[in-house]
């Protein structure tokens, strides 16, 4: 193979019309292809705070109801909150994983 410009390899195995049909088909994916806007990261960035951030809080909430009817030596908001905190950053962990092995699989589709 050899470069041509920058970010063009033609492989020289290929025929011309073989190349341009190569080029005209990736032009086409790319065309059909869903792409995401600035809107869907910031919806990302919402769905990753609102994953940690209600767990947290219902563990708060659980935490004062519990400390006001059955108090113990230790404060249940405070035990309540972190745990509540830890399944939420949990949570968020696993979306982005789906989200990041979602976006693998179509780039791998796209290479294809």
């Amino acid at each position: 193979m050899k470069k041509n410009k920058p970010n063009t390899v033609i492989d020289e195995n290929l025929s011309f019309s073989e190349e341009i049909g190569k080029k005209e088909e990736q032009k086409l994916k790319t065309l059909h292809q869903h792409k995401r806007s600035e809107w869907a990261g910031l919806g990302t960035f919402g769905m990753v705070g609102w994953s940690v951030a209600v767990p947290t809080i219902l563990g708060c909430m659980l935490g004062l109801w519990l400390d006001k009817n059955h108090p113990k030596s230790f404060s249940w908001t405070l035990s309540l909150m972190i745990a509540g905190l830890m399944l939420g950053c949990l949570i968020a962990w696993q979306w982005v994983a789906k989200e990041n092995e979602m976006m693998h699989q179509d780039k791998e589709e796209e290479d294809e």
